[in-house]
């Protein structure tokens, strides 16, 4: 895998989303992240997996720059993918943790809330958030009522419709995140809860986790092909073609003062 690196441990496995500094997710990330966690599911030793990404980016969300230059084709194969990823990491039956090592909009939020816990850098100037409407794509359905579920449906409805992107203490607040932790003890943070699951029973703890979460399973389309149909059909509407290609250019002028 390009985009992943794996560390094995005694009882469970930790994913390091590895992709250039900021860890853009492309559809090559998608697809290794669907494989390795279909493989740490099936795997009988593996009894629990932690997400995380490289100091200052857990994820920065879609690589937009990459995707901008798909053709419909691919990009249908994208959002169903990701709509996959999503819905088999929500459905992920053994304990999963992320540890949010600083920024994680959009796409990197996305991934966060599909865990059982959030232990996040704290840093001021760290940001997590579903901020879908403010950069033009369409959220799902799936997504906000996982967003809702953690957050309840008041506050997570107000910050969706705001696309507000949040502090570490503002996501802890609203319960987003679990606990702020200095970012270089994020990693050890979320070792430490994975510890406390591993002395569990673990056919009581998988059974647990799928009663807490019976009836947000019952709100989801479970259809991969459906979840970002809406997305991947306004992607192409040419005024956010337009607003997607600025940005773009934008970006690339950045990159070569």
């Amino acid at each position: 895998m390009n985009t992943l690196e794996v560390t094995y441990k005694e009882a469970y496995a930790i994913v390091q989303m590895n992709r250039g500094k900021v860890n853009a997710i492309n559809f090559e990330m998608v697809q290794d992240l669907r494989d390795i966690f279909a493989k740490l599911e099936a795997n009988p030793e593996v009894k629990g997996v932690i997400l995380t990404g490289q100091p200052h980016y857990f994820s920065a969300g879609l690589d937009l720059i990459e995707l901008f230059q798909y053709d419909k084709t691919q990009m249908t194969d994208f959002f169903v993918s990701f709509g996959a990823l999503y819905l088999e990491l929500v459905q992920f039956k053994k304990p999963f943790i992320s540890a949010i090592t600083g920024h994680s909009p959009a796409g990197g939020c996305v991934l966060a809330v599909t865990c059982d816990n959030r232990y996040m850098a704290d840093g001021d100037n760290y940001v997590i958030g579903l901020n879908e409407v403010a950069v033009n794509i369409q959220i799902s359905q799936n997504l906000t009522e996982v967003y809702a579920f953690w957050m309840g449906e008041g506050l997570a409805s107000r910050y969706i419709m705001e696309g507000k992107l949040l502090s570490g203490k503002e996501a802890l607040a609203a319960g987003l995140v679990d606990e702020l932790v200095p970012l270089e003890n994020v990693l050890e943070r979320a070792e430490t809860k994975m510890l406390q699951y591993m002395q569990a029973d673990q056919e009581i703890l998988v059974n647990t986790k799928a009663k807490l979460r019976k009836h947000l399973f019952n709100k989801l389309d479970l259809r991969a092909e459906n979840s970002l149909k809406e997305a991947n059909e306004l992607w192409w509407k040419p005024e956010i073609r337009a607003k997607m290609k600025a940005y773009v250019e934008s970006f690339s002028n950045k990159k070569k003062v």
